[in-house]
């Protein structure tokens, strides 16, 4: 019998059997599109967190001096860069360097008439383009001018926190470079929202100029971000930048917290796929089982007539591959209508939800990616494992008697 024989006598099977091949396949069609939406997700959010927080606090590169550790936001002027509007000049003289913003961290605590909370003060360059995204989240007031004195920013969602309006004057106060404490009073010039919850809730920003005035740190900066043309010249810049008594912070050492997490989400992700794929096999052997008993009359005029054991185990292993091929084909096709959803609209999140992840770009939508290499060796796997669960009705098929196989109602 030729192989082709064999698929045709499958074929049959199965279409005989309308009902149970439709709910089989649908069964494998949604493991699949359960598997690919996970991976979508998983895809996606990786892709755009890593995208978006790169974009808005780490950039590409990072020059810092080589004492500066950034938890713990010190003014010393030994931790500090000297004249970073020099430093941040030759960056941006690089060719593969688009932009060079110096920034300066510090902590403190914003106050109004009814409350205090801790915030991170930051002081920024307003016409470096680095920060526009900050200048296109203004969502009330104005955004701030490189000789603005005495004009702040505040999250928008740290300044509904704490009732705060444009226009109002608040108190910061935070330590300086000789760790004495200095507290200013400031006029909210505008609030800021650029989509990042876990950004905006806990920072106020000021003029570089101003901040580094308020701070009394001279012309020096905690940091020099740079944001590249390309992501790939990430490596060359950094050798280009080597220098004695600064660091060379990459994307991956500013972000190494993010891949951690999503290396540890791929084995969460997995062990998922494999109990969605291990509940779609016991289905498919369930039903595979049921034929061969159902079919035990046709097994045995099949073997009275001569075909051997082999002959009917490859046939009802045949039967089993179809039916993983026929899910997997609806499932790409559910599954790619599933996949687009999750990229073009995504899923809502709760603001609330997101402002827990602290200091990260997560925004309130969650979306998906589109990751055909992934979504083709998961369907690799699901076809695998369809044909090994096969194999045991297969071989119980094989191994029936004719003669009781003959007398089966």
């Amino acid at each position: 019998m030729t192989i082709a024989k064999f698929f045709t006598i499958a074929y049959r099977n199965l279409v005989r059997n309308r009902r149970r091949t439709i709910l089989t396949a649908l069964v494998v069609a949604l493991g699949l599109v359960v598997a690919m939406s996970f991976s979508a997700l998983l895809d996606g959010m990786l892709v755009s967190m890593l995208a978006d927080n790169i974009r808005v606090s780490t950039g590409h590169l990072q020059i810092r001096n080589k004492n500066y550790e950034a938890e713990k936001a010190s003014l010393l002027y030994q931790d500090l860069l000297k004249d970073g509007e020099t430093l941040a000049a030759q960056a941006e003289a690089l060719p593969e360097v688009q932009s060079a913003a110096s920034v300066l961290w510090n902590s403190g605590l914003l106050s109004t008439p009814q409350e205090s909370l801790g915030v991170e003060i930051v002081g920024i360059d307003p016409d470096d383009v680095f920060h526009a995204p900050i200048r296109e989240g203004i969502a009330a007031g104005e955004f701030l001018k490189s000789n603005d004195r005495g004009r702040i920013l505040v999250g928008q969602r740290l300044a509904k926190e704490m009732g705060i309006t444009v226009g109002q004057r608040v108190s910061v106060a935070a330590r300086d470079a000789n760790g004495q404490g200095q507290e200013k009073i400031f006029t909210v010039a505008g609030l800021v929202d650029t989509g990042f919850p876990g950004i905006d809730q806990n920072r106020v920003i000021l003029p570089l100029a101003e901040a580094q005035s308020f701070s009394g740190v001279g012309n020096r900066v905690s940091s020099i971000i740079l944001m590249l043309h390309n992501q790939e010249d990430t490596a060359r810049v950094a050798a280009k930048l080597q220098g004695p008594d600064i660091q060379i912070l990459t994307w991956e050492d500013l972000n190494s917290l993010l891949l951690q997490s999503w290396e540890v989400g791929i084995v969460y992700y997995y062990v998922l796929y494999a109990i969605v794929f291990l509940v779609v096999a016991a289905l498919i052997a369930n039903t595979l089982l049921m034929s061969v008993f159902a079919r035990a009359r046709e097994i045995g005029i099949l073997t009275s007539l001569g075909v051997n054991r082999g002959q009917i185990l490859l046939l009802f292993l045949v039967e089993g591959i179809l039916l993983g091929l026929l899910g997997i084909a609806v499932g790409w096709v559910l599954g790619l209508g599933a996949v687009s959803y999750l990229t073009f609209v995504g899923i809502p999140i709760p603001a609330e939800t997101v402002s827990l992840v602290e200091g990260f770009a997560f925004g309130t939508t969650m979306y998906g990616g589109f990751a055909p290499g992934q979504f083709v060796i998961l369907s690799l796997m699901l076809l695998a494992i369809v044909v090994l669960v096969s194999l045991y009705p297969a071989w119980y098929a094989a191994r029936m008697e004719p003669i009781e196989a003959l007398h089966s109602l």
